[in-house]
């Protein structure tokens, strides 16, 4: 099935249940109202919402509305917990490379992840707000899964059961606020600000063959200005699957309902699909070149992301953003 949520309904939204081909939804009120409490309930809620979604688009549900994805927020408006991995480490290997540094032995066994900002998400079609250009504007786009409670110490055999949801995200990275950031020794903070979700997350098994292995295989296709920016495949060359990313995060500590795990940006060893953020390119310039030529983003600069499925149809529906300038 397909959820999402209506600006409509406070900080948290309205949840609302979307047909599969993101044309039409019915509001889930009769089952609960928002998605964090359909997910903190998920075996009592997911069979009933499930049945909301056959009916709907069996066409039985006369109470069905148009959908206006301007009026979505996203599907989950704020989370308790994002943490953010790097499991595709061409990109890694390549950022490292561009600074003549080596990729330690360590990254290919143990996953690279940080705690990120999710006490607000930014709707699918929301401007990103940001005080100046000089801050090196990037997007990034990534898949990520959403869990049910998760216990401490799970292994990744079991962490697969724990993924309930899947859906895109912009990452949206301030890439020249990074370096010093790092430098302290304490990880991303301004660097990292708000990133938003997909118009709709989806269950697992609504993606079929290309969900396997806990990894979605598909194209995540950037288009940056109306320009194909890279169309990389999500579903090659990730070191580290999801189960084992949720089992990565919850080695310590318990995870609520209702966390979104990242994937990181998508990269493939071959170049030839492109990048999925202007990072990537940048650096494969700088390896090149010596220096790179492709600027980060600038106001009225416009991003879509996007995943299709065999019959070319959305998937997620599409996050298209516009940078502006933050005026307080």
């Amino acid at each position: 099935m397909k959820l999402g949520s209506l600006k409509a309904g406070g900080r948290d939204g309205s949840l609302i249940v979307v047909s599969r081909d993101l044309s039409r939804y019915v509001s889930a009120a009769e089952v609960v109202p928002t998605l964090q409490q359909a997910i903190d309930q998920w075996a009592d809620t997911a069979p009933r919402l499930n049945a909301l979604y056959q009916a709907l688009n069996a066409g039985d549900r006369s109470d069905a509305q148009p959908l206006d994805v301007d009026a979505l927020a996203s599907p989950l408006p704020r989370a308790y917990e994002f943490v953010d991995g790097s499991a595709y480490l061409p990109h890694v290997e390549r950022v490292r490379r561009a600074r003549g540094a080596e990729v330690p032995e360590t990254f290919y066994v143990d996953p690279l992840m940080y705690q990120a900002t999710s006490a607000g998400f930014l709707g699918p079609r929301d401007d990103v707000p940001v005080v100046s250009e000089d801050y090196g504007i990037d997007f990034e786009s990534e898949v990520v899964v959403v869990t049910d409670d998760v216990p401490m110490a799970v292994s990744a055999e079991d962490a697969h059961r724990h993924i309930q949801l899947v859906g895109l995200i912009n990452d949206v990275s301030l890439r020249n606020l990074i370096p010093a950031e790092l430098a302290k020794g304490f990880g991303f903070l301004q660097s990292k600000p708000r990133s938003a979700l997909s118009p709709v997350l989806v269950t697992p098994d609504e993606l079929g063959d290309a969900w396997r292995d806990s990894v979605l295989h598909r194209a995540l296709i950037s288009t940056l200005n109306d320009e194909r920016f890279g169309e990389p495949e999500a579903g090659v060359d990730m070191q580290f699957n999801f189960a084992q990313l949720v089992a990565h995060a919850a080695k310590t500590r318990p995870l609520a309902a209702g966390t979104i795990v990242g994937s990181g940006t998508i990269a493939n060893q071959d170049t030839g699909k492109g990048a999925s953020c202007l990072a990537e390119k940048r650096m494969l310039e700088i390896i090149a070149d010596g220096k790179p030529s492709t600027p980060f983003m600038r106001f009225g600069d416009r991003i879509q992301i996007e995943m299709f499925d065999d019959q070319g149809s959305s998937i997620f529906g599409a996050i298209v953003q516009t940078i502006r300038q933050y005026q307080g």
